[in-house]
């Protein structure tokens, strides 16, 4: 469904971040009856507030946002920088708080990083790993994975992971030690180029208002 010209569509990542997202956006004004990303209602409208979210898997977001079937959207930095799509990013929304990093098994550390050269590395994240070793010069195979990637060295699959890490408790439990850090992620408020030119009034309000919800948090 198209977003009408009147509304903004706004996309939410289903998972950790939706109920933080959601509870952001209720806090300037922006909800909608049944808001949940157990709905089974896969758009859900407020048209008082002439407001549409859509419950989205979190890999779609950025598609969604970049061809124009959603405004808006909330998605992980990891996520938008793999995804490498054509969207504007408007605020770092603070939350989801994670980064990514190369992790190895803890028996069988090398001295360098450039010793991994030439290896097998498991990842959600290819385009971000290839980004990362290539800065050393290093070429490396990627095996592309979409869940429990520390399995890949523990099931001889890879010599390492690329991945993101909260607290760092699954690598201990799976020992695993983290060897090299990448990059920081934190929930983003991406936007359509041409919807934010179009709606640039709604849009440039709303960034506002969440500015101001976030300093507040901030500074309580």
């Amino acid at each position: 469904m198209q977003p009408t010209e009147d509304y903004l569509t706004v996309a939410l990542p289903k998972g950790k971040l939706f109920g933080l997202a959601a509870d952001l956006f209720a806090q300037i004004g922006y909800t909608a009856e049944g808001l949940s990303d157990k709905s089974r209602k896969l758009i859900i409208s407020n048209d008082a507030k002439r407001i549409r979210f859509i419950v989205a898997k979190t890999a779609d977001v950025p598609t969604y946002v970049e061809y124009g079937a959603a405004d808006l959207g909330v998605i992980g930095k990891d996520v938008l920088v793999e995804s490498r799509k054509d969207v504007y990013e408007l605020l770092d929304l603070g939350f989801g708080k994670c980064h990514v990093m190369m992790a190895v098994p803890r028996t069988q550390k090398r001295a360098r990083l450039a010793d991994y050269a030439h290896t097998r590395v498991a990842t959600k994240f290819p385009h971000i790993a290839e980004q990362f070793f290539s800065q050393y010069g290093m070429q490396m195979e990627y095996i592309k994975m979409n869940g429990s990637i520390e399995l890949g060295p523990i099931v001889g699959l890879s010599e390492s992971i690329v991945d993101i890490v909260e607290t760092g408790t699954t690598l201990r439990e799976n020992n695993l030690e983290e060897i090299a850090y990448i990059m920081d992620a934190t929930a983003r408020l991406i936007a359509n180029r041409v919807s934010f030119k179009l709606k640039f009034d709604r849009i440039n309000t709303m960034v506002q208002d969440l500015r101001q919800v976030l300093a507040a948090q901030a500074n309580a």
